[in-house]
């Protein structure tokens, strides 16, 4: 049996977090804006645990993206495939991540790739030529490293 999952990553801003992501990746912010005006209107949830984000409702404190060809829950906005989910946390980033995203990108583009994902908010870490490949560190705009190959 394979399990479904998903990549959780904390946030200090899981909106911005979630912003980038979705460009660097090409995927889309999940649009939740269904099943939170349920909740709203039974009372399950209240004003205090919603913003306004790309124009409709989305949770404050969660918020993922997820890949545009994947299959998704149309009654909740939840993707079922590929998918990064973002949740705000109080304590900063504190040290090296144990986990991390690789980013391929075309062949030739990895420095091309790089100065769009600066652009985006993300910051050159160092580059790295070894025996075993090329690769670019990178961190996002809050800190967490991640590899353009």
């Amino acid at each position: 049996m394979t399990l479904h999952w998903k990549l959780v990553a904390d946030a200090a801003d899981p909106h911005a977090q979630a912003d980038f992501w979705a460009a660097t990746l090409g995927y889309l912010v999940e649009d939740n804006s269904a099943l939170i005006e349920g909740l709203l209107a039974l009372g399950h949830a209240s004003e205090a645990d919603v913003v306004t984000a790309h124009g409709r409702r989305a949770w404050r404190d969660l918020i993922a993206v997820r890949h545009p060809d994947d299959a998704y829950d149309e009654r909740t906005g939840t993707g079922l495939g590929r998918r990064i989910l973002f949740q705000r946390v109080p304590e900063p980033k504190t040290g090296k991540n144990r986990l991390h995203l690789d980013v391929h990108a075309a062949p030739g583009e990895r420095d091309a790739e790089a100065e769009r994902l600066t652009g985006l908010g993300a910051t050159v870490l160092r580059r790295v030529r070894e025996p075993g490949g090329e690769w670019i560190i990178m961190a996002d705009p809050e800190g967490a490293e991640f590899c353009v190959h």
